[in-house]
């Protein structure tokens, strides 16, 4: 399969670095997308200090060199802005609220918008991993928007009944649910699996 994975700059890179280590795991090809403000966050949130520009794959992914393809954000003509090539999906994530508006609005005005709107009018699955509070009214108008739209909004709030010992537990919460809805075979841990003794 393959998939558009799109980091903004709002806070959650754990979130987008689990997911990328997932898919490379299962062997699936990535187009990814950081915006620079995404570099930022990732920089506040990690060790890790990135370029949007000229992306080092193994930096971000070790292993992913073979499955990731790194996209300049500025880049409209990149393959992914094109409704004439074929994904299985795209995932902004985090998905910052200025993204959010963008979408919402059809402004198409860098790469991760311009995919996220080809993939709307293609009617591919595009999930948008929002990641902010308290939400404001023009926020949550956004968030109907994109979801009439046909997008799906998973707002990142991850789950505690299987009592996660460590943040990657907590942040697979939210992953693994992202990772259902692209239809990726995943082992999780569901509702009622083995938490009642």
């Amino acid at each position: 399969m393959r998939f558009i994975v799109a980091l903004t700059g709002a806070s959650g890179a754990l979130y987008a670095l689990r997911l990328l280590h997932q898919l490379v795991a299962s062997e699936h090809q990535i187009d990814l997308v950081l915006s620079e403000p995404a570099c930022v966050s990732i920089a506040a949130e990690t060790d890790l200090k990135l370029s949007a520009h000229h992306l080092d794959i193994e930096k971000i992914c070790p292993g992913g060199s073979d499955f990731i393809t790194a996209h300049n954000p500025r880049d409209i003509g990149a393959s992914v802005a094109s409704g004439s090539v074929k994904h299985d999906g795209m995932v902004v994530v985090p998905c910052s609220m200025g993204t959010l508006g963008r979408i919402a609005h059809g402004l198409s005005d860098d790469l991760i918008s311009r995919a996220a709107d080809v993939t709307l009018k293609e009617r591919r699955k595009l999930l948008l991993v929002t990641r902010e509070m308290p939400l404001s009214l023009l926020h949550l108008k956004n968030m109907v928007s994109v979801t009439e739209a046909g997008a799906l909004v998973f707002h990142a709030c991850p789950h505690f009944y299987h009592r996660p010992q460590n943040v990657e537990e907590v942040v697979d919460t939210v992953v693994d649910r992202v990772l259902d809805h692209l239809g990726v075979e995943i082992q999780t841990r569901r509702w009622k699996d083995d938490f009642q003794k």
